[in-house]
């Protein structure tokens, strides 16, 4: 029974799931989630080994900042002639870009362009090798196998109905959203807003990375069908639902702007862990089911709580890269040296052939030279000689290079004194422009602070009026605002009282998803009630 060690490391967390698989029989063996600050990451590496028993098992685990391309190839090539056009395509986008091609890695995945029927549509990733080196340091002395890019194995938890288009979007650290098109991956989109945005919010509150994990895992979203939306002091959402909001909105661009009908929408990742974030986004979502994924493999029963699955699918995705589950060709861990010489030298051994099998033995560690040589030690023999042919050609174009590099070194020397003369006349007429740049610079400095000055100035006048028209656009009937002050620059400061502690809720939630003062600076005070009438003060600057 084949099994895996799945690690999806994020920010101040890693999640893990040890799996195994016989046949098309997968099961969960351990599973879990630990916290570490970045000085702990090995220890807490060495601590989910020891506790899942895997330090001969097979480890696999997420790449961390892989990027996608997508290029267009002729359908008709060779299988012979695909790869080297790719690795042209990118060379050339490397040389658009400025990049150096030769310090990424980096894998392909073919699929079929329902728009053009001649060409096939490459999703290309990259990655740097620097950081799948220093990432598999992390893993001296374990059996670390695969790395792998989570958005292409996240698919490996459903099971896709026929004709079925859907988008899984995994909301971690960070934002991914795969679309799947009749079983098959076609594009790949990440997002740079995620979960890592709520949990740092909800820290700042807490002090405290693991109890805010715990916190938004316990909350629940009020969808505009519930009666009972709280206000208090208690309610994470003002931290949740910015980022919730960004998501969706890019999830509904997506579905706009695909040309094939999505079906469903997948929502996985620690965010999926919110209570009712399905009908959430079901609500943005017009047409589209949206559901939580669950493990295709995990059967659902009164004993098993399947949010605990949930809540590492990333994990159990990448140890199914390993067992052979979902598309081929993406692991980005680089092969050492002992390993590549470990294949080279690996033989395949017909176990009918025993006795010969001994004989080889015995010519190969024994000192009896009268037993004739089999055919195997005579290959071995040409094998030798060919070896010692090619050291003495080898010595002697080495030491022919080897003069010829001293000839060409001397050559370079009085090249290089002479470049270095006239680089320092270069120097010089750099100093003289150099101080002309600086005189320019401070001018165009300054009429750059006077042109913002006036900008800023004319935005204001403007601002003002539109922040009243926005004020008055269906501002509650029982809410009235006392006072109205620009305080400073660009911040307002609004008091406003109601008999109704829900109006004044709602009025202050206008405020922000209208963002008709900007939404991340919006800030109240807490609400004052005195003969019946409550009063409190929101703040914020213009957008």
């Amino acid at each position: 029974m084949a099994s895996c060690l799945g690690l999806y490391i994020d920010n101040s967390l890693i999640k893990y799931a040890k799996i195994s698989k016989d046949k098309d029989n997968i099961k969960v063996e351990s599973y879990g989630v630990k916290f570490y600050e970045s000085s702990d990451l090995e220890k807490t590496i060495k601590q989910i080994i020891e506790e899942t028993f895997s330090y001969k098992t097979p480890i696999s685990v997420n790449i961390a900042e892989e990027t996608y391309e997508y290029f267009n190839m002729y359908a008709l090539l060779s299988k012979k002639d695909m790869p080297k056009a790719i690795k042209t395509e990118f060379e050339s986008y490397c040389a658009d870009k400025g990049y150096n091609p030769n310090v990424f890695e980096t894998k392909y995945a073919l699929v079929e362009n329902p728009d053009d029927k001649e060409n096939l549509k490459v999703i290309h990733i990259s990655e740097n090798k620097i950081d799948l080196n220093k990432q598999s340091q992390l893993f001296q002395g374990y059996k670390l196998e695969g790395m792998y890019p989570i958005s292409m194995s996240i698919a490996n938890l459903a099971q896709f109905e026929n004709k079925e288009n859907c988008l899984i979007v995994n909301i971690e650290d960070k934002t991914s959203i795969t679309t799947v098109i009749n079983k098959t991956i076609e594009d790949v989109k990440t997002l740079d807003i995620g979960n890592g945005d709520i949990l740092q919010k909800i820290k700042a509150k807490e002090n405290s990375y693991s109890k805010a994990y715990q916190i938004e895992k316990e909350t629940t979203i009020y969808t505009s069908e519930a009666d009972d939306l709280e206000m208090n002091g208690d309610n994470y959402l003002e931290q949740i639902m910015p980022t919730l909001y960004d998501i969706v909105g890019q999830v509904r661009k997506i579905i706009n702007e695909t040309t094939t009908k999505i079906d469903k929408v997948y929502l996985t990742g620690t965010a999926s862990l919110i209570n009712n974030i399905d009908l959430y986004f079901e609500e943005y979502l017009e047409n589209v089911k949206c559901e939580v994924l669950k493990p295709y493999f995990i059967k659902i029963t009164p004993e098993i709580n399947i949010k605990d699955y949930i809540e590492v699918n990333s994990a159990i995705s990448i140890a199914l890269m390993n067992l052979n589950v979902g598309i081929t060709g993406m692991n980005f861990k680089q092969k050492n040296f002992a390993e590549q010489l470990k294949n080279a030298l690996k033989v395949d051994i017909n176990p009918d052939k025993k006795g010969k099998e001994k004989k080889l033995a015995g010519n190969l560690f024994t000192n009896d030279l009268s037993m004739p040589l089999d055919n195997t030690e005579k290959a071995l023999l040409r094998v030798t000689a060919a070896l010692l042919i090619l050291f003495v050609v080898y010595s002697c174009f080495a030491a022919l290079i080897n003069t010829q590099m001293t000839s060409k070194d001397e050559e370079a020397r009085n090249s290089i004194a002479s470049t270095n003369a006239q680089i320092q006349l270069a120097n010089t007429d750099n100093e003289k422009v150099k101080t002309k740049i600086n005189e320019y610079s401070e001018m165009i400095e300054n009429l750059q602070e006077i042109n913002e000055k006036i900008a800023e100035t004319n935005q204001v006048k403007k601002a003002i009026p539109n922040l009243l028209t926005a004020l008055m656009s269906g501002m509650p009937e029982d809410v009235q605002i006392t006072s109205i002050e620009n305080t400073s620059g660009r911040t307002i400061k609004i008091v406003a009282q109601s008999t109704d502690y829900e109006q004044i809720g709602f009025f202050k939630a206008k405020i922000k998803t209208d963002n008709i003062l900007a939404s991340d600076t919006v800030q109240s005070t807490a609400p004052q009630k005195s003969n019946g009438v409550i009063t409190v003060e929101i703040e914020g600057e213009l957008p």
